[in-house]
């Protein structure tokens, strides 16, 4: 049976409940109608019966001039009175004196005993006036709420620990950017999580804390009391710490790639010559890293990437114009497109009989190999598609490997009209998918790229696993819409001037490997936007805005800005305005301003800051006093970002305890200090090739205002 996820579980709860509270009014309503019962019959037999209080009203109010007995029998349809019980009222009769009514009482009857308040005048004016001011400030509250991806990392759900599959830090990354910039963000977090009334986030607030890993919140959880008082949701986090990467590297680079970076495209002849490529390419290096996190990767050679003599065309292929590595998914889009990946949890299970292509990869550079790949597939008795023909192609065209496959299962359906697979064609054939498995493991080199179009079902027919993917459905869009994918033979149409899969016999594999090899070609030939609709439409509004500003001004455009333009997180956090403060000790200090050299920013440090400098640099004594800080200045600034690092020392088993007391005060000290609905988030950095980390997230909400 399927283990409930934790909305379905939670759903059950609340059925639950209402079926409870379902029971306890079927129980009431019995009781009423026993009393009634009992009423109705001691009326007709002609039985002293006690009038209750508002049986009492109804007589005295009345204008009617009718008995008592005829006036208790029609207020028995009203709703019993909260001075009496029922079951007084149904053991009325079996007191041995009579009891004595409430019109026989002392006291004044309440004529508007058990009946809604009637406002009216001013008091009536005020409720309305209140329950509209209350309704202006729900509007105004910002919420943030997890979706599935987001639910199964969550430590808070249900979900078992070998079942948990983690978040990466780029997601954490865009959580950020949308908190700031909304829909203007180049990367958006619809992926893992909802923040709804973006623009109302009053500001962010991250606290990295380098060190501290999901285990160490796991086992002294009971210490940590700011996060499982105030920061509802938990989340296991990949972190570059597990693969011996830099945290303030992936925090503060942003990837500038043709499949995700759409809006930060400029023109042409300002990115080839300019180099938004060469900050691109440093940023292929993260995505490689992280694809460390989940496929088994030694180092290659490194390429000068960073280094300031370092040109960025040195190291490609004459027919390329800018890293093939750029064209790569990313783990997250890996997921989002369905293809099988080597984690733990429910895919682990899901892939327990994948394989993968190497035991052990080497990292892609832009001189890796790209190999063209294409499989058929058969319908079989077990109701799926089962590989019954594969071909690879190389970068010359050149077919190294195809062959025709026998699947494991009888074939119920060739699928002819699209495989070209016939009963005639697999006579005698005998090669079975562990064959090709084994072929395609010592064809493939360690660094190969495999292309192909939508190669997510070409895997999953092959049942293995490989790391570098170039998928031509998301390279290219003609519709202007991303989540809208074009046909390879619409592709190779529109941009080769081929005419593939128009034959009756079917598709030929080694065809459309060729044609989703060639559109890799020539778009690497040629531009990062080429031949997408999305990216061309934001470059053309790019394109008319320049002009516009050309026009009016007459004025080059600062190139060295253009070079810089989204190479760091900060130089979108601060657009419109908005300022950022950074805050950590010189060595955290010195890490950041590698992202800042160059920049177009104005920067400043802590003592001569003002209001029109965009960042605030605070070097810090100690984690103390960088925590001291960053509660002094977060309210100034719409993001601050406080780094600190535990040492190995501070986690010794003599000290340990000691270490996360002093880190949940800082961690409440920032929390004290934040504004009503600012977004905090902090991160623990996990532990070098070890632990993963975590992410703690909510908006602090105003305890006054009661949401629905």
């Amino acid at each position: 049976m399927k283990t409930p996820t934790g909305k379905q579980l939670q759903r059950i709860e609340k059925k639950r409940k209402k079926m409870a509270a379902l029971l306890e009014i079927t129980k009431l309503n019995d009781k009423d109608r026993e009393a009634k019962a009992l009423a109705l019959k001691q009326a007709v037999d002609g039985t002293n019966f006690e009038l209750t209080q508002e049986e009492t009203l109804t007589n005295l109010l009345s204008d009617q001039e009718t008995s008592n007995e005829v006036s208790s029998i029609e207020s028995l349809s009203r709703k019993r009175p909260c001075t009496r019980t029922l079951d007084d009222a149904a053991q009325g009769s079996t007191n041995s004196e009579p009891p004595t009514t409430e019109v026989e009482s002392n006291e004044e009857p309440d004529p508007l005993a058990n009946k809604k308040p009637r406002l009216s005048g001013e008091e009536y004016a005020n409720l309305k006036q209140e329950l509209k001011e209350r309704k202006q400030r729900l509007k105004v509250i910002p919420r943030f709420r997890l979706k599935n991806v987001g639910e199964n990392a969550s430590l808070n759900f249900n979900v078992k620990d070998e079942d948990r599959i983690p978040i990466f830090l780029s997601d954490v990354q865009h959580l950020l950017m949308y908190s700031l910039l909304g829909h203007h963000s180049p990367y958006l977090p619809a992926r893992w999580c909802l923040l709804e009334k973006y623009n109302k986030v009053a500001h962010t607030v991250v606290l990295v804390v380098e060190g501290l890993s999901l285990y160490h919140f796991s086992a002294y959880e009971s210490i940590f009391t700011n996060i499982t008082t105030n920061l509802t949701h938990q989340l296991e986090l990949v972190t570059p710490a597990v693969y011996g990467g830099s945290i303030v590297e992936e925090l503060a680079a942003v990837p500038l790639t043709g499949t995700q970076s759409d809006r930060l495209i400029k023109l042409d002849w300002l990115v080839s010559e300019f180099g938004s490529l060469e900050a691109a390419l440093q940023s292929t290096g993260d995505l490689v890293k992280l694809l460390k996190t989940v496929f088994p990767m030694q180092a290659a050679d490194k390429l000068g990437v960073g280094d300031k003599s370092f040109k960025v065309h040195q190291n490609l292929p004459v027919t390329d114009k800018f890293p093939r590595t750029q064209l790569l998914l990313s783990p997250w889009q890996l997921v989002e497109e369905n293809y099988p990946l080597p984690l733990k949890g429910e895919l682990a299970r899901k892939y327990e009989d994948y394989i993968l292509t190497k035991d052990m990869y080497v990292e892609a550079t832009p001189r890796s190999p790209m190999f063209g790949l294409d499989c058929e597939m058969c319908r079989t008795t077990t109701g799926l598609l089962e590989l019954t023909r594969i071909s690879i192609v190389d970068e010359r065209m050149n077919i190294i490997y195809e062959t025709l496959v026998k699947p494991a299962n009888e074939i119920t359906d060739y699928l002819t009209r699209y495989s070209g697979i016939t009963k005639e064609l697999l006579h005698n054939v005998t090669t079975t998918l562990v064959e090709v498995q084994n072929a395609l493991r010592e064809i493939l080199p360690p660094d190969a790229i495999l292309v192909g179009q939508s190669l997510n079902s070409d895997l999953h027919t092959l049942k293995m696993m490989h790391p570098y993917i170039i998928d031509t459905s998301v390279i290219y869009n003609i519709t202007g819409d991303r989540y809208r994918k074009t046909k390879l033979q619409t592709l190779a149409r529109e941009f080769l001037d081929e005419r593939i899969q128009e034959g009756r016999r079917g598709h030929c594999p080694s065809e459309d490997s060729r044609a989703s090899l060639k559109l890799a070609q020539l778009k690497l030939a040629n531009s990062l936007d080429f031949g997408d609709a999305v990216l061309v439409g934001q470059k053309n509004m790019e394109i008319l805005k320049m002009n516009a500003e050309r026009r009016k001004s007459f004025k080059v455009i600062d190139r060295m800005e253009l070079r810089n333009y989204a190479t760091s997180i900060f130089n979108h956090v601060t657009k419109d305005k908005k300022t950022a403060a950074i805050i950590g000790t010189e060595d955290v200090m010195n890490e950041y301003s590698r992202y800042l050299k160059n920049s177009s920013l104005s920067i400043m440090d802590d003592q001569n800051f003002d209001t029109t400098d965009q960042v605030r640099l605070v070097v810090a004594e100690n984690n103390k006093h960088a925590v001291s800080r960053a509660s002094n200045v977060l309210m100034e600034h719409a993001f601050t970002l406080c780094h600190l690092r535990i040492t190995e020392d501070q986690l010794k088993s003599e000290k340990i305890e000691k270490t996360f007391r002093t880190v949940n005060k800082w961690m409440q000290k920032l929390w004290q200090h934040m504004a009503i609905h600012g977004l905090s988030c902090v991160v623990f950095g996990g532990q070098n090739n070890a632990a993963n980390g975590a992410c703690f997230l909510d908006i602090k909400k105003d305890v006054t205002v009661i949401g629905p």
